[in-house]
């Protein structure tokens, strides 16, 4: 039942990362506007660990979204496998 729960908070912000990805190729965007912001201030925090790390491609590709949802699920597989050892 808690690996059920926590799977699903995963896939929501799974979710949120898909949309925000999409939304950063609308130019006219307003992020301080809502939901945007809140959006933004969801996502951005894990987004920037990885563009710290990969700058964008020519300055505009930016490919560190790819390696955090890898991140992201190893980070699942690897709480799902805790909880799976510890029976819950």
């Amino acid at each position: 039942m808690i690996s059920r729960f926590i799977n699903q908070l995963f896939y929501f912000y799974y979710l949120l990362l898909i949309i925000r990805i999409f939304l950063t190729w609308i130019p006219n965007i307003d992020w301080e506007s809502q939901p945007f912001a809140v959006m933004r201030s969801l996502t951005d925090p894990f987004l920037n660990i990885f563009r710290g790390i990969i700058p964008p491609i020519g300055g505009m590709l930016d490919i560190s979204p790819i390696i955090a949802f890898f991140a992201l699920q190893f980070l699942q597989i690897g709480i799902n496998w805790i909880l799976a050892a510890l029976g819950l």
